[in-house]
């Protein structure tokens, strides 16, 4: 973040909005892609697995044992949980997969299931977004573009299960928003956002989201207005990181617009937001 006191130009913003690794929530978006692989909070770790070579043991084990013993649920989350931990997600699927079709009805397994999918989903995305880096080729250009989509889509598909089952989940609405958004869904997003702007815990995040589509379906002035809701709002003041995103769209999009004064007033709060950040970032 920039630590001047004049009013960062569009070049340097749109610099600086790029700071963020999109891995990390992009340059805007405040929620974390990863946000859906937390374990589900009434899920409960039995035992710490072993490391090393008793870890691959443990596996092996495993394995064999649920080959000889095919209704031992604890067997199957536990190999998978080993797996996760190796960093394999498509076995874990693999073994969650077959136990979901025996215990159809256990809902642990099933959220465990949409876990290691995620998991694999994102873990093909960055693996594709390192080798883009060193690699400018259009094979991995195209490869990268087609883990991007199917991390949207995972997404989309988790969430929308799992509201299925239970719609008080109000936070995977906003996850889900994001996943229609970089599927190139904008209308979809909004519609996900409607409800979630009237609540504060979700608001700030939902107001930059919804900004952020509807200047991608060309409806600045109405982008404008939720941009201020999440950057400039005082009853419910939005965190740091999210004002500033606000702010630079609000900036870029009266600039786009050609609103001097009203350029100065965002540019004169962005300055402030940033250097705010900057300290806070600092400590």
């Amino acid at each position: 973040m920039s630590n001047s006191e004049k009013p960062a130009d569009s070049t340097s913003r749109s610099r600086g909005a790029d700071e963020s690794n999109p891995m990390d929530g992009g340059r805007w978006r405040p929620v974390r892609p990863d946000e859906l692989l937390r374990k589900n909070p009434q899920i409960e770790k039995d035992q710490v697995a072993p490391e090393g070579k008793v870890q691959r043991h443990r596996r092996q084990e495993l394995e064999h044992h649920i080959r000889s013993s095919p209704t031992d649920i604890e067997a199957y989350r536990e190999l998978a949980e080993i797996y996760r931990e190796e960093e394999r997600p498509q076995e874990a699927a693999r073994v969650l997969k077959d136990a979901v079709e025996l215990f159809p009805n256990e809902s642990v397994l099933l959220w465990e299931l949409e876990e290691a999918k995620l998991a694999r989903s994102l873990q093909q995305y960055r693996e594709f977004r390192d080798l883009a880096s060193r690699l400018k080729t259009s094979e991995v250009e195209r490869e990268l573009k087609r883990s991007q989509d199917d991390w949207a889509f995972r997404r989309i598909e988790v969430c929308k299960a799992r509201l299925e089952r239970d719609p008080t989940m109000l936070n995977l609405n906003l996850v889900l928003a994001e996943a229609y958004h970089d599927s190139d869904q904008p209308e979809k997003a909004i519609e996900e956002l409607t409800d979630l702007v009237k609540i504060d815990e979700y608001s700030p995040h939902a107001y930059l989201l919804m900004g952020r589509c509807l200047l991608e379906l060309g409806k600045d002035v109405e982008a404008m207005s939720a941009l201020r809701a999440a950057g400039t709002r005082r009853a419910v003041v939005s965190p740091l990181p999210i004002r500033v995103a606000a702010l630079r769209l609000l900036c870029d999009t009266a600039e786009k617009l050609g609103i001097e004064m009203t350029l100065s007033q965002y540019s004169s709060q962005l300055s402030a937001a940033e250097k705010e950040l900057a300290k806070q970032t600092a400590k």
